[in-house]
């Protein structure tokens, strides 16, 4: 019988939605059983396991597997890519290959012949089988490998030096789809970042992924189109192609699969060639709700409290990569609306918020924070938001904001909540201002969270542990063993620590006398201050990380 009256037979199809397939399959000349997943009518898994079934081909889970090396070089590359297929073991002379199409008897025949050996087909979604090619293979060999065989060696030199020559390579069509092939993985690998690094006898790529740079599986014949490569990105981000000798900065804009992706371009240049690192700016990642932050119940609603105020300066303080503009768009979300005049002056803005009237800082032409701020206040705001305290013009033109009823929100370079107050005294703001005007600050660092599909408890062994990490005996943590899912690394997606400071009598008398922090700290404590590494433990023991991120982002 065929698929079509298997299908129809099970009822895991109608008369109808067969027409359709039938149609789409001659309109793009598909097989039947793409055509019908391709319509969503069966999902590829279901389709999968029919035809293992019927054809007697076993059904495998790639996502655990481990490919001997001496394997995937059974396999010329050039066939791994054409045919999307790869081999996984080898027993007694019999290769077997996963693939997810059974139907190409044509290419089963081409590997016997290639091979000499007798091929064992077994049956994989094709997602899986992709992400194995990548990161046994390398990202973009296929088209990698179309070039070696069209360019030659003048065209995919590095030695290229004009920039009409420049200009012509980076517009071939293999080399913008190599380039999309690197900006769409980071992408679907959730990448904030992508790193381009040029070395004398290869170029890198690396990806940010949850705060961590990871290695990409690059081909090595990649090197020798590295000026094509920059070259192009220079052409998307509207960079000058032959200048290669100043840095330059750009912006490009991508969508993928119905999202908005802004990509901030930095080129600069290196002692092999020029250095790109373009940060991937994805509104659908960053628009969280205060909820989704990762405080918890207490400090939610502290947060909320002050955030609702009518007036006051509130802080968010951290290291660069902490997080602290997330948290800010959070709290403008959750307050902003039709009651609500929202002004922001950013440098740059990355994200598009609605309702909320956004302002660039442009240095070029004067336009710096302070002037920003000072303009917008003539615009009758309720909430205004200033991506960072640098300096003493625009802490003092926030305090006389919160000053004449307005609610500040920006963020500041220290370590703890405690310090952002000092800080603000350092750069030469009266302490008696600070303290009538500040409502609060928010210290914040980023963990990883255990990744949840090889998450496992184990008991640990105390002498291992940060020495203010005080278990039960028998207490369990979570850790995660290292799967596909997460890229080995036992991690995937982050969250929030947070150490939240509301202003109090206490605190406002410290900061008067001008006390160190420590003294701060102790009265915040006093008045129910939970500190970072604290807020990190309750996350240990609540298995949504590890102590070894906690201990990596916060000091004793």
């Amino acid at each position: 019988m065929s698929i079509s009256q298997i299908l129809l037979e099970k009822g895991l199809l109608t008369p109808e939605q067969l027409i359709d397939a039938v149609n789409l399959q001659r309109a793009e000349g598909l097989r039947l059983n793409r055509a019908i997943v391709q319509l969503g009518f069966l999902s590829e898994c279901q389709m999968l396991q029919l035809m293992a079934e019927q054809l007697q081909i076993p059904l495998v889970d790639l996502t655990d597997i481990s490919i001997d090396a001496e394997i995937l070089r059974s396999l010329p590359s050039k066939v791994v890519y054409r045919k999307r297929l790869i081999p996984i073991s080898r027993t007694n002379g019999m290769l077997n290959v996963a693939t997810s199409d059974a139907f190409d008897l044509y290419a089963f025949d081409d590997l016997r012949l290639t091979t000499g050996l007798d091929i064992q087909p077994v049956l994989a979604p094709r997602d899986d089988i992709e992400k194995l090619i990548k990161s046994h293979y390398g990202l973009g060999g296929d088209t990698l490998d179309e070039m070696v065989g069209a360019d030659g060696p003048d065209v995919a030199g590095n030695s290229v030096e004009g920039g009409e020559d420049l200009l012509e390579m980076a517009q071939e069509a293999s080399v913008i789809k190599l380039v999309n092939e690197i900006i769409l993985e980071a992408v679907n690998e959730r990448a904030s970042d992508i790193h381009i690094e040029p070395y004398e006898y290869n170029m890198s790529i690396r990806y940010r992924i949850d705060g961590v740079l990871q290695e990409a599986s690059v081909p090595p014949q990649m090197n020798r189109f590295q000026a094509a490569i920059i070259s192009r990105i220079k052409i998307l981000a509207n960079l000058n192609i032959a200048e290669r000798r100043v840095p330059q900065d750009g912006r490009i804009k991508f969508q993928v699969g119905g999202r908005q992706i802004d990509v901030r371009v930095s080129v600069i240049p290196m002692l092999f060639g020029e250095g790109v690192v373009m940060r991937l700016l994805d509104k659908a990642n960053v628009l969280f709700t205060l909820q989704q932050l990762g405080m918890d119940d207490n400090n939610y609603a502290l947060f909320k409290g002050l955030i609702d105020r009518p007036h006051g300066i509130f802080l968010v303080t951290g290291p660069t990569g902490a997080g602290k503009t997330t948290t800010l768009y959070a709290a403008l979300n959750a307050i902003v609306g039709p009651g609500l005049k929202v002004l922001t002056v950013e440098d740059p803005v990355e994200y598009n918020l609605a309702g909320v009237n956004q302002i660039p800082v442009n240095h070029q032409v004067g336009m710096t924070f302070e002037k920003g701020l000072r303009a917008i206040l003539r615009h009758d705001p309720d909430v205004v938001m200033i991506g960072e305290i640098r300096d003493l013009e625009t802490a003092s033109a926030a305090t006389q904001a919160a000053m004449t009823g307005h609610l500040v929100l920006s963020t500041l370079h220290t370590n703890d909540a405690a310090s952002a107050p000092m800080r603000l005294i350092e750069m030469g703001v009266e302490p008696f201002l600070v303290s009538s005007t500040m409502i609060g600050s928010m210290a914040q660092r980023l963990v990883r969270r255990v990744c949840p599909k090889c998450k496992e408890q184990y008991v640990p062994d105390p002498a291992n542990l940060p020495r203010d990490l005080i278990l039960d005996p028998g207490e369990t943590l979570a850790r995660g063993v290292g799967c596909p899912n997460c890229r080995n690394t036992g991690y995937r997606g982050r969250t929030g620590l947070y150490e939240l400071m509301v202003m109090t009598d206490v605190i406002a008398e410290k900061i008067i006398e001008r006390a160190p922090s420590h003294q701060i700290v102790a009265a915040a404590k006093s008045s129910g201050l939970c500190l970072l590494r604290e807020d990190g433990w309750i996350k240990v023991r609540a298995g949504i990380t590890t102590p070894d991120e906690v201990v990596l982002c916060t000091a004793l």
